[in-house]
């Protein structure tokens, strides 16, 4: 066997173990990767019924949030009207203190003077 035989049948052994050595850590990504395949896959059939789920949340909430807005536009609508109860109440109440009030309050100034009179009239 010459020198160049030599050499080379070195070559080729530690070609064959730095093969084995790289195969190791090749196998075990491998691994790896086929586990991070196996979580993916498992992560996407098991989100599917959550995103199912989510989505008829989804959709009651939005349900919710429009029965929200009739009862809202029914208490802007209630509270329209007690406003407009509420200025006739007051225009009715200036109404009468205008119409009522003044002869009221002198027919009430007139009977106290009258009782005020008689009753003078009696302690005498």
């Amino acid at each position: 066997m010459t020198i160049g035989q030599m050499a080379g049948m070195l070559a080729a052994i530690a070609l064959c173990v730095l093969v084995a050595f790289c195969a190791v850590p090749l196998l075990k990504l491998g691994r790896v990767l086929e586990e991070l395949r196996l979580a993916v896959r498992d992560i996407g059939h098991n989100s599917v019924p959550i995103l199912q789920e989510l989505k008829g949340t989804v959709e009651a909430t939005n349900d919710e949030i429009a029965k929200i807005s009739l009862v809202t536009e029914d208490v802007s609508k209630v509270s329209g009207h007690a406003t407009v109860v509420s200025e006739n109440a007051a225009q009715m109440s200036q109404l009468f203190a205008a119409t009522l009030g003044g002869p009221m309050v002198k027919t009430a100034a007139f009977t106290y003077g009258v009782r005020s009179a008689l009753k003078g009239r009696r302690k005498k």
